[in-house]
C-alpha cells in the first residue's frame, strides 16, 4: 500500500444518515480506499429516510463496508494510525453505530480517535487530491440538511454567514419529487426529469430574506398549489415543466445568496453540489468531486486532518449529538 512520508493512514467512518461510509485516507489528502454503501433502495419505498430502519442497516453494514475498504486500499488495521469518526449532526441512532465502531477500532488497537462534525466534513472534501483547495474562500454548502454559506478562512475554521430560515435546499428537493410523484432521494429524480422540460414554464417565488439566509418553505407551498390546480391527468403531461421550473427556483435561490455574498472565490459543497443546473451556473466555482458530494467517509477522514484528535481512551466517554454544536 502506497503511503507518504508522514507514514500515517487514517481510518474515517460516516453513518450520519443513510449511507454507510468508509475509507482510508493520507495525511497528504490522498484517498487510498472509499467505500460507500448506500440505502437509497430500502428507504424508497417510504419516500423518505426512517430513522430506526436506517440504524438496523448500519449495523449489518459498518464491519462489511469497514473490511471492504482495508481490502481496497491493500492495507490492514496495522497501517491505520488514526481513526476518525462523524459524531455530529445526523440522525442519532445511525451517528451512534459509526460511533461505536470507531471506538472499538481505536480502543482495541489503542489509537487517537478525531471526532469530525459532518458539515466540516464536507468543506474538508475540497482538501482532498487533486483538488487540494487552498482556503480562504467562500463556501456554499448545501444538503438534504443544511444549507448556509460559509466564510471559509483557513481549513478546520469557516464562519456561517448565512442559514436556511426552514427547509434545506436537499430538502426543498425531496418534498417537491414527493409532490411531483418521483422516487427518491428527490434531487436526483427532479434533476434527471428537468432535463426534459420547460425551466421557465412556471414562475416559482425566491424567497427574500435579510442578509444572506434562505428560505424554501414558500417555494414548496407554491408547487403544492400548482399541483392542485392541476386538472386530473394533466399532472403526467406537465410534470417535466414543473420539475425544471422548481429546480430553477432552487438555484436560483443559491445563486443569488452566493453572488450577494461578494466573493472572490467560491466553492459548492455537499449533496445538492451534485445538481446538474447548479453546477453549470456556477461555472468558475471549485466543485467538490461528484463522489464526495454526498456522504461519503473521505471527507470525514480529511477533516480529522484539521481536528484535534482524542487520545487513548478518553473517547470512551465520547457521544454523538443530532444537532450541530
Amino acid at each position: 500500500m502506497a503511503r507518504d512520508a508522514a507514514g500515517v493512514v487514517i481510518l474515517g467512518l460516516e453513518t450520519s444518515c443513510d449511507e454507510t461510509a468508509a475509507a482510508l485516507v493520507s495525511p497528504g489528502g490522498e484517498i487510498l480506499a472509499s467505500v460507500v454503501a448506500s440505502q437509497d433502495e430500502l428507504h424508497a419505498r417510504f419516500g423518505g429516510v426512517v430513522p430506526e430502519v436506517a440504524s438496523r442497516r448500519h449495523l449489518e453494514l459498518v464491519s462489511p463496508v469497514i473490511r471492504r475498504a482495508l481490502d481496497d486500499a491493500g492495507a490492514t488495521l496495522d497501517d491505520v494510525s488514526l481513526v476518525a469518526v462523524t459524531v455530529r449532526p445526523g440522525l442519532i441512532g445511525a451517528l451512534l453505530v459509526g460511533l461505536s465502531a470507531a471506538k472499538a477500532l481505536a480502543w482495541g488497537r489503542r489509537l487517537p480517535l478525531a471526532p469530525v462534525d459532518h458539515l466540516q466534513g464536507h468543506v474538508a472534501s475540497l482538501y482532498l487530491q487533486p483538488l487540494d483547495l487552498e482556503p480562504p474562500f467562500t463556501c456554499l454548502l448545501a444538503s438534504g440538511g443544511h444549507t448556509m454559506i460559509l466564510d471559509v478562512a483557513e481549513r478546520g475554521r469557516q464562519r456561517v454567514l448565512g442559514t436556511t430560515l426552514d427547509d434545506a435546499a436537499g430538502e426543498a428537493f425531496d418534498k417537491g419529487a414527493r409532490l411531483l410523484g418521483l422516487g427518491y432521494p428527490g434531487g436526483r429524480a427532479i434533476d434527471e426529469l428537468a432535463r426534459q422540460g420547460d425551466p421557465t414554464a412556471y414562475a416559482f417565488p425566491v424567497a427574500r430574506v435579510p442578509g444572506l439566509d434562505f428560505s424554501f418553505s414558500g417555494l414548496k407551498t407554491a408547487l403544492l398549489y400548482r399541483v392542485r390546480e392541476l386538472r386530473p391527468g394533466e399532472l403526467e403531461a406537465r410534470r417535466a415543466d414543473l420539475a425544471a421550473s422548481y429546480q430553477r427556483a432552487i438555484v436560483r435561490a443559491l445563486v443569488e445568496r452566493i453572488e450577494a455574498a461578494g466573493a472572490d472565490r467560491v466553492a459548492v459543497v455537499g449533496g445538492v453540489a451534485a445538481n446538474s443546473e447548479l453546477r453549470a451556473s456556477l461555472p468558475d466555482a471549485a466543485l467538490a468531486p461528484l463522489p464526495l458530494c454526498t456522504d461519503n467517509a473521505a471527507m470525514i477522514a480529511s477533516a480529522a486532518r484539521y481536528t484535534e484528535a482524542l487520545p487513548y481512551p478518553a473517547y470512551l466517554g465520547l457521544d454523538a449529538h443530532a444537532s450541530v454544536a
